[in-house]
């Protein structure tokens, strides 16, 4: 799947597209259904379909010394993307010339002009333009003076409250893997490159495969049970601290997998981690050995989980 850049215009085949027009960070059940109506409708007109997406993030632009709170990588969304079935990826580049555009122009000079798109759809609660003046009514008379469709999708809900991505955000600060991934429809997943650490986890008989967080929000510090993808397509089970690790100094933020009856060298590949399961938080030990024995317990309960 293409992934086109915001600032250029589209040409060719792409050009007459229905765009998706949203941040789905994450991609939640809710984003799905408004890419999942884009998707319908250029399926209905023989049309390409493109889901647009913001990096970074509008909050990162006007809040940059915010805490990190990413759901998902661009990588991740793309892929994503191509899997809900879209023709393309459209990324905006949040910058100062993008927070300055007017809503008539994002509508006129981007939406229309510059990618030639036949109808947008978004969630019901899209903001965009200057000072955050657009809105789906402010869309919708704009668009008809420029002949561009647009159609909006409610906020999809379950029995508690709307699904949201601050809503996932907040599960996992929690260390409620299954609610966050219910939501996601899928594991909350890590994508990174892995590192050299201390050799700490090798020493102890446990090889780790480190891996820096990066701009993902940051879950409840602790032990998990996970799953990683490995570059050439094999999924292992596995345990994972992540956190600072607090019996070693210096403290370092780290996610650390360590993969079940695997011993081959992952430096410098990049990896996807999801978290399916917290066991329990992060704590200091006394000594090495009983550090030991509390990794074979969450070992033994995370292979159990798994399985």
């Amino acid at each position: 799947m293409q992934r086109l850049n915001g600032k250029n215009r589209i040409e060719g085949e792409l050009r007459g597209a229905i765009i998706a027009l949203g941040n789905f960070d994450g991609f939640h059940f809710g984003h799905q259904a408004v890419a999942g109506k884009a998707l319908s409708w250029a399926r209905d007109e023989g049309r390409p379909a493109i889901i647009a997406t913001f990096d970074p993030h509008p909050v990162r632009f006007f809040k940059p010394d915010l805490p990190p709170f990413r759901l998902t990588s661009l990588a991740q969304r793309q892929r994503l993307f191509a899997d809900a079935g879209a023709s393309a990826m459209l990324v905006f580049e949040f910058d100062a010339g993008l927070a300055g555009t007017t809503a008539e122009d994002f509508v006129s000079k981007l939406l229309v002009e510059r990618f030639g798109a036949a109808g947008v759809v978004t969630g019901a609660d899209l903001t965009f333009g200057k000072g955050a003046a657009g809105n789906i009514d402010v869309l919708s008379e704009f668009g008809a003076a420029y002949g561009l469709r647009s159609e909006a999708v409610r906020p999809i809900s379950d029995s508690d409250d709307v699904i949201s991505s601050s809503r996932i955000r907040a599960a996992l600060k929690e260390g409620h893997c299954e609610e966050a991934n219910r939501l996601l429809t899928r594991p909350f997943a890590i994508r990174g490159k892995v590192i050299h650490g201390d050799k700490n986890g090798r020493q102890l008989g446990y090889p780790t495969a480190n891996i820096d967080m990066g701009q993902y929000l940051r879950p409840k510090y602790g032990i998990y049970a996970v799953k990683g993808h490995l570059a050439d397509g094999r999924m292992l089970n596995g345990a994972a601290n992540l956190g600072i690790r607090p019996s070693f100094d210096p403290p370092k933020e780290l996610l650390e997998p360590y993969f079940f009856d695997f011993s081959e060298d992952l430096y410098g590949q990049t990896i996807e981690v999801e978290l399916h399961h917290f066991l329990r938080g992060e704590q200091k030990f006394d000594d090495l050995e009983a550090l030991k024995v509390q990794m074979a317990k969450d070992c033994d309960r995370a292979r159990a989980l798994l399985d």
